[in-house]
């Protein structure tokens, strides 16, 4: 593939390092020659000095031949104008590095659309979403990114006492709206077939529109279930996030920050959070926040030694998981052996995204469950592919769900009857061993 990546900061080298090790062609644009020299010391790839707003610039990386141009300089709106005139220029798939969170929020407006970009990447919100994962027993929260929050997606659990014990998916009527994502059974997680029965126990992952989902889920949960108390240190970025992510009815969350101006900023954005003006490092304040009482605790601060401080000080006062973020590779064993039972990576986190992004066809972005079994994909539908000709009830589906579609920027669950068109856009979930046939389902083919 031919990659352009503008900034040839931290992030930009590493996609750049990343996309040579893996054999594609890489171009790097900074208007600093020096960085470009750095970056440029070690890799195969060809550096261009300008501006990532600067067309003559862009056309001189050639990104008219541009299979995917990432903007990741450290502005976001150098990022949004510099990925709009690469799409505009002929490039394939261009996509925008983010750090605002209001550049992602849909429901105010849609700034992907207004500059014709592909995607909006936040290296903070996919390091959030990966530990939200772990949190959540079947890990689906990267559906709703893909969605743009059109969508809900909910976990209940199979209750004794519930009808739904030892029926089919089959007999269970579920509403058009509304689909039976994920089953997570013991260790095990699987996309449901027709057939599959449940049993008391069982979580089940719930996709659907909000107006419908609430009724579907007390098929399977007699009464509500124990709220988990979930406490982060850290109200930054990838802190909010999480946050925003796990404000849900069986989560009560509780951030320590210890910035007061930002405990203000996040007590108007998180109202249904509870915003703590302390130090997460201080043993004393930990106590007082009662942290050895969560059921999680997230290590989330800016500084990998401050998250080691965190994470300890809570594994001491009785947490009952502990989670961390961790910038440096090197700190990785030091956590293990510290007894953290989780820690993320944003470096790994983005290798990953990148890679299923230049993995090729109609795939525009990839991600995976908690326990590896089951793959999200967001795919573009290319003219004349199966998905288009046939109701998506005359496919052959099994272990591959299409849990939403994206057309003219409406978001919805897609029915039985529906048939998919050119270019929409759909989020796809598959059974790992079923991906190479899968896929067929939204390539081209000959008549």
């Amino acid at each position: 593939m031919n990659v352009v990546i503008l900034g040839a900061g931290t992030v930009g080298t590493s996609i750049a390092q990343l996309l040579c090790e893996n054999g594609h062609n890489v171009r790097l644009v900074d208007f600093s020659a020096e960085a470009l020299e750095r970056s440029g010391e070690d890799l195969d790839i060809q550096t261009i000095v300008g501006s990532a707003c600067d067309a003559v610039t862009l056309f001189q990386a050639d990104v008219l031949n541009a299979d995917l141009c990432l903007a990741v300089t450290s502005n976001d709106e150098v990022n949004l104008v510099g990925a709009s005139l690469c799409k505009a220029m002929g490039a394939k798939r261009s996509i925008s590095r983010i750090f605002e969170p209001r550049y992602l929020d849909y429901s105010t407006f849609d700034y992907r659309r207004h500059f014709a970009i592909d995607n909006l990447l936040s290296l903070e919100q996919l390091t959030a979403l990966e530990l939200a994962k772990t949190i959540r027993a079947n890990g689906l929260f990267t559906l709703e990114s893909f969605a743009r929050g059109g969508i809900e997606i909910q976990e209940v659990e199979v209750q004794a006492g519930s009808k739904v014990i030892g029926q089919s998916l089959r007999a269970i009527r579920m509403p058009a709206n509304v689909r039976i994502g994920l089953v997570t059974s013991g260790k095990r997680s699987f996309i449901p077939h027709a057939d599959d029965a449940f049993a008391e126990g069982d979580r089940i992952t719930l996709v659907g529109e909000r107006t419908e989902i609430r009724g579907v889920m007390k098929l399977f949960q007699i009464k509500a279930p124990p709220h988990l108390d979930i406490i982060i240190a850290g109200g930054g970025k990838v802190g909010f996030y999480l946050a925003k992510s796990l404000e849900r009815e069986r989560y009560r969350v509780t951030i320590m920050e210890v910035d007061e101006e930002r405990c203000h900023e996040l007590a108007r954005q998180l109202p249904e959070a509870t915003i703590l003006h302390a130090n997460a490092t201080s043993q004393a304040e930990m106590r007082e926040a009662r942290v050895g009482k969560a059921d999680v605790f997230i290590a989330s601060t800016g500084r990998d030694e401050d998250n080691i401080i965190c994470g300890v000080e809570a594994r001491e006062l009785g947490t009952g998981r502990i989670l961390s973020v961790v910038r440096r590779p090197d700190y990785v064993n030091v956590l293990e052996k510290l007894q953290i039972d989780f820690a993320v990576s944003p470096r790994l986190v983005m290798a990953r995204q990148i890679l299923g992004m230049v993995s090729g066809g109609p795939i525009l972005a990839a991600e995976e469950t908690a326990d590896g079994e089951v793959l999200i994909w967001e795919v573009e539908v290319q003219p004349n592919s199966p998905v288009t000709r046939i109701p998506l009830k005359e496919l052959s589906l099994s272990q591959t769900l299409i849990a939403a579609i994206v057309r003219d920027d409406y978001v919805r669950v897609p029915t039985a009857e529906d048939v998919l068109k050119s270019h929409d856009s759909a989020v796809v979930l598959v059974n790992r061993q079923l991906t190479s046939e899968a896929i067929k389902l939204f390539m081209t083919t000959k008549d």
